[in-house]
């Protein structure tokens, strides 16, 4: 990937998270190909619960903690991408990146085609490289992980070197995007403009089909069409810095200046000063214009200099939590669900805050605490599921929760059904930050 290739850089996005629909990658590849032009696909699949869970699963297997759905997410378009010259750019390595490597090109063996050339960024597994230090900042707290968000310089570094597939661990989500545009229009770290334009582009970008209405749909307020079949969003990066935001033809979603300035604006705690580890993005004065159906320009971006320090996110174990639910329908439902509440807060005192939700009535803005609970004056609702939840570090004690909700269906009241229990391991999650500079970033080549 050569600078001055072309003026237009053409990336797609077919996932948003971990979990994501696995079948958007095939119309996101049919419209790469069909630009004739440079192009990358991305994949956004690691949130910060997602890494630390990643962490565990390989404590218990050395060979896991990457991306779950690596081989629903690219057997069907690797040796498309192979063929017609489509990077691959993702953090789907989380916890093990190598692996994650190592699983491509077996599966690229197994599907018989040419073996690609991956590479993988390091540098973000604080424990990796100071185990100590890390820990230290935790006393008294069992940690599990300590990533830091990288940047888009080794991603680009990696292209530049000729990687078809680039897997990366934390890095910031933007700069998945930041880093093939990098690569290919050869701005430089100061380009402060041009670095703000590709990271508000992976911005959009980051979160899959939300910018194509996934997010944005509210019936009868914001409607949007095709939403069982949406696309996934398309990007045309100019050199500038500036983009335009698209989505396949024929998929369905929508995507219009509204929606765009809803992406913009998503998880963003200051438009003016959203820092990355590449640079701080103001879009304070950028515009966002339609040019076409299905396609918004966003252009005046601008760019400040890059913060001294990155975050660093830290995990640890936290105890456990068990859940339970049951239903109860008909009449007095409610009252019947409210009794059965009463009933295991009074039998559970003293181990810790029992959590209640009247699913149904009371659920989403409950709190831990049982504060809403207690003070919401009873309805009437005739179709209720109680779930109720219970945190503690003890496994044994947390296993309570579960008898004695499944006590309920003859421990009364009447009519409860449909026990359903689990008991987990909890993370707890405190963020830091470093200098830039004890973060050692680096890519190597995975060959076998």
């Amino acid at each position: 990937m050569a600078s001055g290739r072309s003026d237009v850089l053409y990336v797609g996005s077919a996932a948003g998270f971990s979990g994501d629909r696995t079948d958007a990658t095939g119309p996101v590849v049919d419209a790469l190909i069909k630009t004739a032009g440079p192009a990358v696909l991305i994949f956004e699949t690691l949130a910060e619960r997602t890494l630390a869970l990643a962490q565990l699963a390989r404590r218990q297997d050395p060979s896991a903690g990457y991306e779950p759905l690596l081989d629903d997410l690219l057997e069907p378009i690797l040796g498309r991408c192979l063929t017609h010259g489509i990077r691959i750019v993702s953090n789907f390595g989380a916890a093990n990146p190598k692996g994650a490597a190592r699983h491509i090109l077996a599966m690229a063996a197994r599907l018989h085609l040419r073996a690609p050339r991956v590479a993988v960024v390091l540098g973000d597994d604080l424990l990796e490289d100071d185990e100590l230090q890390w820990r230290a900042r935790l006393p008294g707290r069992r940690v599990v992980s300590a990533n830091a968000y990288l940047g888009a310089e080794s991603i680009a570094q990696a292209l530049h070197e000729g990687a078809d597939i680039v897997v990366c661990g934390r890095v910031a989500d933007p700069s998945l995007v930041l880093g093939p545009a990098l690569a290919h229009f050869g701005w430089t770290m100061s380009d402060w403009d041009k670095l703000a334009g590709g990271t508000m582009a992976g911005h959009l970008l980051e979160c899959g089909a939300q910018v194509c209405g996934g997010y944005y749909a509210d019936p009868g307020i914001k409607d949007v069409p095709g939403l069982a079949n949406i696309g996934f969003p398309v990007a045309e990066i100019h050199a500038d810095g500036s983009c335009i935001i698209g989505k396949p033809a024929g998929t369905g979603g929508r995507i219009d200046t509204h929606g765009v300035k809803e992406q913009l604006l998503y998880e963003i705690h200051d438009p003016t000063a959203y820092m990355t580890p590449d640079v701080v993005a103001d879009i304070g004065s950028a515009t966002v214009t339609e040019v076409g159906p299905d396609r918004i320009r966003l252009a005046g971006v601008r760019g400040h200099p890059r913060p001294a320090e990155l975050k660093v996110n830290i995990c640890y174990e936290n105890g456990w939590l068990a859940e339970g639910e049951i239903s109860y329908a008909g009449a007095r439902a409610e009252a019947r669900a409210r009794l059965a509440a009463d009933i295991l807060r009074e039998r559970l005192a003293g181990l810790g805050k029992l959590r209640v939700d009247l699913i149904g009535v009371l659920s989403i803005f409950a709190d831990d605490g049982g504060k809403s609970y207690t003070q919401q004056k009873p309805g009437h609702g005739r179709d209720v599921r109680l779930r109720v939840a219970l945190s503690h570090q003890d496994r044994t004690a947390a296993e309570r929760l579960a008898r004695e909700v499944t006590a309920l269906y003859t421990c009364g009241p009447a009519g409860g059904g449909g026990v359903r229990t689990s008991i987990r391991a909890r993370l707890g999650l405190e963020s830091h930050t470093v200098m830039r500079g004890h973060v050692r970033m680096r890519h190597v080549f995975i060959e076998h």
